[in-house]
């Protein structure tokens, strides 16, 4: 049976061994031989339907495991797309981050003062101190998925799991999120970003492919074209790989729908 203990020695926040995932009894991912650490940025890479949302609702407790041991410490957070968010409530950006605090509390604890005051200071860790009081709909997109990882810091969880965070954000806002995921990797937590972009996987150093089943774990040097291919099948592209500094593209087709 699945171990859902806590993860014992040292900074590993989240180990998976074997892990098989999936709904109703039917595995839909298998496999996963995954350590987490504390300060780790890891890259989930994969295809629509290749498991990434899968694997994300089993480590939040949505699913229980299918096979395998799960061992966490503590709990996670999650960073949805911001483009997923109803935009239509009239609720200001503080009010979207003291959710976070909802997690963390009894069922029958309203948020209080002093939760308010922690999801303003979170707004001020993710450069949005002077849009607290402005309503998340009117945001831009860069702006509403800050609120967002604003939300999960709220919750105070080791673990954040962010769900392409990157999508509809333009070059200066990916800029600015990409050096506020380094700080709070900096900051100790670790984070599993699913991603279509292979490249930006290459930076962060520590990549995850999925396609139904673990297709590698490790270093970006993993990611050689016959992982990609198995990871993309027909989605990868032949261009001319020296203007990608020698690496194989892989331009997958975009989704939101896992």
């Amino acid at each position: 049976m699945p171990d859902h203990g806590p993860v014992s020695g040292g900074d590993v926040l989240l180990r998976a061994q074997g892990l098989d995932c999936g709904y109703a009894g039917r595995a839909v991912l298998t496999g996963v031989e995954l350590t987490l650490r504390a300060g780790d940025r890891v890259a989930v890479l994969g295809p629509n339907g290749g498991g990434k949302t899968t694997l994300f609702r089993t480590l939040l407790g949505e699913l229980d495991p299918l096979g395998g041991t799960l061992a966490l410490h503590e709990r996670c957070a999650v960073v949805p797309q911001t483009e997923r968010s109803r935009l239509d409530f009239p609720v200001s950006a503080t009010d979207v981050a003291v959710m976070g605090a909802v997690s963390r509390l009894p069922w029958w604890r309203r948020p209080s003062r002093a939760d308010r005051r922690l999801a303003r200071e979170a707004l001020g860790q993710v450069g949005l101190s002077e849009h607290a009081d402005r309503t998340f709909g009117d945001l831009s997109g860069g702006q509403r998925q800050r609120v967002l990882v604003a939300r999960a810091l709220v919750q105070d969880a080791p673990i954040v799991l962010l769900d392409e965070p990157f999508t509809g954000l333009d070059a200066v806002s990916a800029e600015q999120l990409e050096r506020l995921l380094l700080s709070l990797a900096d900051g100790g937590r670790g984070l599993l970003i699913a991603t279509h972009d292979v490249e930006q996987a290459r930076r962060w150093g520590t990549v995850l492919c999925l396609n139904k089943r673990q297709i590698a774990f490790g270093g970006a040097d993993v990611l050689t074209r016959g992982v990609l291919e198995a990871t993309y099948g027909g989605e990868i592209v032949n261009v001319d790989c020296a203007v990608h500094g020698g690496h194989p593209v892989v331009l997958p087709a975009h989704h939101h729908e896992h």
